[in-house]
């Protein structure tokens, strides 16, 4: 598994030209589920992401999470992160779950992220999306696990 996160001020996503989530402040999470992936870990990842400290603190420091500042959190689901660029020029996708797997690991991501209390909005599993936001920052943290 592998979360992409980056602290917005806003951001929404669009299917169809039509916004389908959208949060102010918090946290863009890109997540690549791999073939192998259970839900053990993506309750850690999902926690790890809920308590990540990026969100500055009255003296500038890192020290804040998207809980601590009230923030919310877009899921958009995307295998592209999981693509394997060893050989030749074209990405292998042969590491991501097939979208029957991955789609309910999303799905229970996004669920403990909503029992930890945070605003969770998503994409659409599947569709192409435009993601617009506004990295705050930048701040970008890349999670494997």
């Amino acid at each position: 598994m592998r979360a992409v996160c980056q602290r917005a001020s806003e951001a929404r996503v669009r299917v169809d030209g039509a916004v389908v989530g959208e949060i102010g402040t918090g946290l863009v999470v890109l997540l690549g589920i791999a073939r192998d992936d259970e839900e053990a870990l993506v309750e850690r990842v999902a926690g790890k992401v809920a308590r990540l400290r990026v969100f500055a603190d009255d003296a500038g420091r890192f020290d804040r999470s998207v809980m601590d500042v009230g923030g919310g959190v877009l899921v958009v689901s995307q295998f592209t992160l999981l693509a394997d660029t060893a050989k030749g020029n074209r990405p292998s996708f042969t590491g991501a779950a097939p979208p029957e797997e991955a789609e309910p690991l999303y799905e229970r991501f996004c669920a403990e992220l909503r029992a930890l209390g945070l605003e969770v909005a998503t994409g659409v599993f599947g569709a192409a999306m435009a993601v617009e936001l506004v990295n705050d920052g930048p701040v970008t943290i890349v999670l494997d696990a």
